[in-house]
């Protein structure tokens, strides 16, 4: 048994990239750890999803514990950062917010989890944080580094598939359709060259399609954020499995040669 952790940015993020990674680890009899850098404060709540006198963060935080136990992660930590908003927002300005953090702190807090669990493999963000956004840039910084201090020699950047994603919006007209219907603007964001890494470029391809119902309820438990309306609750199953089926990663170092690799592990 090796212990793998997830480190993200804000809660949902684990379900939406690597629950499907962290589902197949726990039924391989591995041990998964999540670490959260902030608990979301920046999002935006869907009407009703707080409770009277709640924050935002608090009810993300709980989703987050939700999210976890469907997914099954042995244990989840919060590095106790605020969420920075989206790029060029007045909020990248918070002195506690997790853009603005004392890198070598961060640091030390991530290693810290990362020596007490003896972790074999580290998963973050890749270089671009997938679309630009500050937290997830800083979660590929501090957890490279970290991992660096931790001694932890598997280090995974979890990305998107753009090539897939362009080609799927133009092969398949009904889910580029579906896509633009439901959200504009992470639409537009696809075609965006910094959105993810191409095909090329990727390394490591997991196929989580055995857990894809739990993958979605995973989502679904961040219900302030991800409602049965949303860009994600409205996909098909057969939309879902064409976006969410495999999870992809890049490894650093040479580039890939041949097929894919599928196993974190080895």
């Amino acid at each position: 048994m090796a212990t793998m952790v997830n480190f993200h940015a804000h809660p949902d993020d684990e379900a939406i990239a690597t629950s499907g990674t962290m589902m197949k680890a726990v039924a391989d009899g591995h041990r998964v750890v999540l670490v959260v850098a902030t608990k979301g404060e920046q999002g935006e709540p869907a009407p009703g999803a707080l409770r009277p006198g709640e924050t935002l963060g608090e009810r993300r935080a709980a989703e987050t514990l939700d999210a976890a136990e469907i997914i099954g992660a042995h244990r989840v930590e919060f590095l106790g950062y605020e969420d920075s908003g989206m790029a060029g927002e007045e909020s990248n300005n918070n002195p506690a917010s997790f853009w603005q953090a004392d890198f070598g702190e961060a640091v030390d807090r991530l290693t810290r989890i990362l020596v007490e669990e003896s972790a074999e493999v580290l998963t973050v963000y890749d270089d671009h944080g997938g679309y630009g956004h500050p937290d997830h840039i800083q979660v590929h910084r501090v957890g490279v580094d970290a991992a660096r201090q931790a001694g932890v020699e598997r280090v995974f950047y979890a990305t998107m598939n753009r090539t897939q994603i362009l080609r799927q919006m133009a092969e398949v007209e009904s889910f580029a359709e579906a896509m633009e219907e439901m959200d504009v603007e992470r639409a537009e964001r696809f075609r965006e060259e910094e959105f993810g890494t191409e095909e090329a470029d990727i390394t490591h391809a997991v196929d989580v399609s055995a857990y894809l119902e739990h993958k979605r309820a995973a989502m679904l438990a961040h219900t302030s954020q991800i409602t049965a309306d949303s860009f994600f609750g409205s996909m098909t199953d057969e939309q879902f499995a064409d976006a969410f089926a495999t999870e992809w990663y890049v490894a650093p170092g040479p580039p890939r040669t041949g097929d894919f690799a599928t196993d974190l592990f080895r």
